[in-house]
């Protein structure tokens, strides 16, 4: 139970600062964090605005990939923000820093948590002392995984009242809530909610909604709700609403299964099982090219133990198995997903932020942390606020040269730095939708999370069709369009309807180091490249290595290679996708170009394996999704589509792809 919260004589419970609670504020002037660790320097909010604190803290710095190799909060805690970095490099938190620092409060300013589902960010704190995290906005999933472990949050202004002395009720921190997420935050956390809930300690009235319009998400909850473990055919939900949700599929991976394994056994004991394991699946793809990473070089035992404990939990359980055969693995998860088993209408919920890709097959999926992953597999049925929709109504067809990707940087800057799409599902839908192919259409879906969005889903037409009856062989095509989910005309959108004409859209690249810093290539200044990164979930698919092949084989049909000193690396997102690319003859145009093939996983983009730069200076075009400071490398890294990224390998700088350019290049020599 969190030590702040207390209950009077009179039976209110209040929250109050403990006389001398020491605060932690994140400042953008690093050398008062600093000061702040060493106790030369106390803070307040007389002395602190808002716009001193720092923005968009992303799970990266919080917790790095290396840090997550281990997997017991307790020792994830002695590194907390490890990846918080001063302009040379240096670690503002040493090791136990902020463990060691006393502090009951860690303030920050605008959408703290941005980035991964990793739980861990939220560890850090929790297991360093930390009992109340002030900032002016969350990100939907790192603001569950604080209410999942009893984290108590608030803004700067109910901070200001505490430190002045100020006893606060309990409902100031949790009344925004739906019920059910207030009876978790208020009895310290998911499992003790869980222990109270059944033995009778706590009973749940769930509201129920009438008949009215709903978006695609909302739709896909009302189909999944149970009521006492039963499926209940309820007729309407609403956002806000607090609902117990049927799940049909889930899977986690190596970085975050131990975890879940740790987690389940410490509550349900070693002999726990699973109701329905078939639902569930664990993948090895993460974690597979660490070995041979220098800089990760000293945790090697450590990342053998994160395979070794998700094949015990997959052998304890009986999970589906997509671990890796003779050193390669089947994919990356959320391809892979799509690929064999995320249906249309179907709740899907993983331990990665990226699951929101399974939305390009007309699904609701997105990412959780490893609490509430364990909850739910060993339930079968999670709790849901259902969220809030933004719908983006696509008309026309990109111009050559343009991707999805572009339309997701673009969405990025326009929408997601306005918060539009804070918490939100993005509904994709209108009759541009029907110009991209089904790959494209899980790119848009992959990219809800950098967006700081809830998840992505789009609309399904006959190309749906088409995608799925071609991997689902016995499965009739009545049965797949029979789940198809369409809106209902007159549903409300929250976040608003957005129009974007794809003919307008540029190819586009975000600049170092945040999704959101985006700008049109013909705007950039001459930016020249060191490597050049094709892969990940986002930019490892069918049509993703028909882009790199595009160009490519125009540079090599007119006797260009990838450029002295730039090294380009293409990443296969499955194995089906390398099967289709070698049945395409795409290998023989990449090693021609002098390209590095790697096998399936997910790479660079975690940092973990060819591709990541290895110094400050060098500069990476990427066609990954996200590019905080040091998460693939130390160096600097701009995020572009899979054509400008192969375009670039071939001039050397970042350039946007033109038909016939390296034609009319070859002719003006």
């Amino acid at each position: 139970m969190n030590e702040l919260i207390h209950t009077n004589s009179d039976g209110r419970r209040v929250v109050r600062l403990p006389a001398g609670a020491k605060v932690l504020y994140l400042t953008k002037d690093l050398s008062k964090i600093r000061a702040q660790l060493d106790g030369s320097l106390r803070l307040s909010m007389a002395d602190v605005t808002p716009a001193e604190l720092l923005d968009d803290i992303n799970t990266d710095v919080m917790t790095p990939a290396w840090v997550c190799f281990r997997h017991k909060p307790e020792d994830i805690a002695l590194d907390a923000y490890a990846g918080l970095l001063d302009d040379a490099g240096e670690r503002v938190f040493g090791t136990r820093a902020l463990m060691d620092g006393g502090f009951t409060v860690i303030v920050s300013g605008q959408r703290k948590g941005t980035g991964s589902s990793r739980e861990t960010a939220v560890q850090c704190e929790k297991w360093s002392g930390i009992q109340l995290v002030v900032a002016s906005s969350f990100a939907p999933i790192h603001e569950r995984n604080n209410i999942n472990l009893g984290q108590l949050m608030t803004d700067h202004a109910v901070l200001a009242r505490l430190e002045a002395g100020e006893e606060i009720q309990l409902e100031t921190f949790t009344g925004e809530y739906d019920p059910v997420t207030r009876a978790i935050l208020e009895n310290g956390g998911l499992f003790e909610f869980g222990k109270r809930l059944k033995d009778g300690e706590i009973a749940l009235d769930l509201e129920r909604t009438d008949e009215r319009p709903m978006t695609m998400a909302e739709k896909i909850v009302a189909t999944h709700l149970v009521q006492s473990g039963e499926r209940d055919p309820g007729t309407a939900v609403k956002p806000g609403q607090a609902c117990l949700v049927r799940v049909d599929a889930g899977y986690s991976h190596e970085f975050t299964t131990a975890q879940v394994h740790h987690f389940l056994v410490q509550e349900f004991g070693a002999d726990y099982s699973l109701p329905n394991p078939a639902k569930f699946a664990v993948f090895e793809d993460h974690l597979l090219y660490a070995d041979g990473v220098a800089r990760f070089a000293p945790f090697v035992e450590q990342i053998h133990t994160l395979r070794r404990l998700q094949k015990e939990f997959q052998v304890h359980t009986g999970v589906r198995d997509y671990s890796a055969v003779d050193g390669v693995s089947p994919g990356i998860c959320h391809q892979v997903a799509r690929e064999h088993f995320v249906d249309p209408g179907d709740f899907v919920q993983a331990t990665d932020s990226h699951t929101c890709m399974g939305g390009g097959n007309n699904a609701l999926s997105y990412g959780v942390g490893s609490t509430e992953y364990a909850g739910l597999i060993q339930a079968g049925f999670t709790f849901v606020e259902v969220p809030e929709s933004i719908r983006f109504h696509l008309t026309g067809r990109l111009v050559q040269g343009c991707t999805a990707k572009d339309v997701m940087l673009y969405i990025l800057k326009v929408h997601a730095t306005a918060e539009d799409t804070l918490d939100r599902v993005m509904e994709f839908g209108g009759p541009g939708l029907a110009s991209l192919d089904m790959d494209e259409r899980a790119t848009l879906c992959n990219m809800a999370t950098e967006c700081t969005a809830k998840s992505g889903i789009c609309e399904a037409d006959e190309l749906t069709l088409e995608w799925l009856a071609a991997r689902r062989p016995n499965v009739s095509r009545g049965e797949i369009a029979a789940k198809f989910v369409v809106a209902d005309e007159g549903a409300h959108y929250d976040g608003g309807v957005h129009e974007i004409d794809l003919s307008a859209i540029r190819p586009m690249v975000a600049k170092p180091h945040d999704p959101t810093y985006g700008v049109a290539v013909d705007e950039l200044e001459e930016v020249a490249i060191d490597i050049a990164y094709g892969g990940s979930c986002t930019a490892g698919k069918n049509s993703d290595f028909d882009f790199y092949a595009r160009v490519l084989a125009e540079a090599v049909e007119n006797g260009r290679r990838v450029a002295d000193g730039v090294r380009m690396y293409i990443q296969f997102g499955s194995a089906d996708v390398a099967t289709y690319a070698r049945e395409k003859g795409y290998l023989d145009v990449f090693e021609r170009a002098g390209v590095q093939i790697i096998n399936p996983g997910c790479g660079a983009c975690i940092g973990c394996g060819p591709g990541v730069s290895e110094t400050t200076e060098q500069v990476t075009v990427s066609a990954i999704n996200r590019n905080f400071s040091g998460r693939s490398g130390p160096g600097k890294l701009y995020l572009a589509s899979p054509l400008t990224v192969a375009a670039s390998a071939i001039t050397g700088r970042i350039t946007a792809y033109r038909p016939g350019m390296f034609a009319a290049a070859a002719a003006s020599v």
